[in-house]
């Protein structure tokens, strides 16, 4: 059975305690390989060659440091089949998800910020005519990035491309449940000629691992991706210390679709929004708000594309939506769906845990669910079940659609699906959220900005906005 070592000094190794977790298939429900269970000892080797590699690094010319990242980028192309192979079977998505969307997104990371560091500016100011003012743009020294399991290699490149473009040194965590590809990082990493301790790949649970690479006191900036409850545990141990911290966190996202949507297309995207990935993604639309003219028309249309979507074995073709990532998860979105019953909750289609035959008979299947008639206050409108759940509501104007758009703890993102666009920019400058598309869902740009406000989150992440996160401004005023 394969090992997932930890990744440091520029070595694979196990963890100092020898001790390994279990690795399991969420597709088939069996175990496939184990990993390295780090935990402080683990950190402080780490620390200690990361110290050793972050005066060089920070002093190496961007140019060289794009050429070792774009190489590393080239590895990754030349191994994509692998790496979404990988990833399709540690976090159950489908096969073909991983190979359009995951691993050349994760590629995309690695590119866009090792050419982006040769396209940084700094600003100057005169003075009147007393002194020049410029600001330098530093290193932040030692970063922690910790990734979530839902997009596993795309969300972990994307911390990491960015520290590590800025000049820093890295510690990063994968999440425990979906470790593999990041594993096959490590070894590409090596392959590029990184140097040593530059990047520090550490495998392990959250609670023994990542709280101790958050705490060390070396650590300078913490990017995290995750839970809003486990962010705000981190920024409890990180705030005293003044550390540096992006959070990118939780979301219950609203689909706004009003009478004078592009109905079919409308009706598509929006099924796209709410399933993709099993619903596992922080971005997917779970809160559908309709107009109440076309109420019973969408939700018709709607039941009907979604009752078509076909679940199974992630690596076999036209699989719409695959395993949930792990039995705990499935337990947990299996009980908001009681809840939803509880609540009042009227189930419109699935509702279920679905049970194959052959080498899938234990995996962790949910069929895709829609429930009606829940009051935008309830658990299961408020709460993020991240899975294939969602809720319908209707509206009678846009002041209300934007009232229930706005009405939960969360500010991640949100689309809106009008012709109008009046109401379409009207509607996205009131609604509370980091992200809002019109008339599409998850068209990224790496140039712009990601992130939420209230419980989403706290900073920003992508574009020139994470290379600003990774770095320290310096004002150097000189007189004349």
């Amino acid at each position: 059975m394969e090992k997932i070592t930890n990744y440091i000094g520029g070595k694979l190794q196990a963890s100092i305690s020898a001790e390994w977790l279990e690795n399991v298939n969420p597709a088939t429900g069996k175990v496939y390989s184990l990993i390295a269970r780090s935990n402080q000892e683990d950190v402080e080797l780490a620390i200690e060659a990361a110290k050793n590699a972050q005066i060089r690094w920070g002093e190496t010319p961007a140019q060289t440091r794009a050429n070792l990242m774009m190489k590393l980028a080239d590895l990754m192309e030349r191994d994509v089949e692998k790496l979404a192979l990988a990833e399709s079977i540690d976090n159950g998505k489908p096969l073909q998800v991983a190979l359009t969307v995951d691993i050349p997104r994760a590629i995309s990371n690695i590119r866009f910020f090792a050419t982006a560091i040769l396209h940084n500016s700094a600003e100057s100011h005169q003075t009147d005519n007393l002194a020049l003012n410029y600001t330098l743009k530093q290193p932040v020294g030692i970063c922690v990035c910790i990734s979530p399991w839902n997009l596993p290699l795309y969300l972990f490149t994307w911390k990491i491309a960015p520290a590590l473009a800025a000049g820093n040194v890295v510690l990063a965590k994968p999440s425990e449940v979906t470790p593999m590809t990041a594993f096959l990082f490590s070894k590409l990493c090596i392959e590029a000629g990184f140097p040593d301790g530059l990047l520090n790949i550490l495998h392990g649970l959250g609670n023994e691992l990542g709280s101790a690479m958050i705490a060390h006191p070396l650590v300078k900036a913490i990017s995290f991706t995750g839970g809003t409850a486990t962010g705000a545990a981190i920024a409890k141990i990180a705030a005293p210390q003044f550390k540096k911290l992006s959070l990118e966190l939780g979301g219950k996202n609203p689909t706004l679709v009003f009478k004078d949507c592009n109905f079919n297309n409308t009706v598509n995207e929006v099924v796209r929004a709410a399933f993709s990935n099993q619903g596992q993604i922080c971005l997917c639309g779970s809160r559908i708000l309709i107009e109440e003219e076309i109420y019973e028309k969408f939700k018709a249309a709607f039941i009907q594309k979604v009752s078509s979507l076909k679940v199974g074995n992630p690596l076999e073709k036209k699989i719409n939506i695959g395993a949930i990532v792990s039995e705990p998860h499935m337990q947990k979105v299996l009980s908001y769906i009681e809840l939803a019953k509880r609540e009042g909750g009227v189930l419109l289609t699935g509702g279920k845990r679905l049970f194959f035959s052959g080498e899938i008979e234990n995996g962790y299947y949910i069929e895709p669910t829609v429930f009606e008639n829940l009051s935008n206050d309830c658990k299961v409108n408020q709460e993020e079940i991240f899975g294939p759940v969602v809720t319908l509501q209707s509206f009678k104007s846009t002041e209300e659609a934007i009232l229930l758009a706005n009405d939960t703890q969360f500010g991640l993102a949100a689309s809106v699906w009008t012709e109008n666009i009046t109401t379409a920019q009207n509607v996205a400058l009131r609604l509370q959220m980091g992200i809002v598309w019109i008339n599409c869902w998850m068209l990224r740009d790496l140039r712009t900005p990601f992130g939420g406000v209230k419980s989403s989150g706290v900073g920003r992440e992508g574009g020139w906005e994470a290379l600003r996160f990774f770095t320290e401004a310096k004002n150097v005023c000189i007189k004349y």
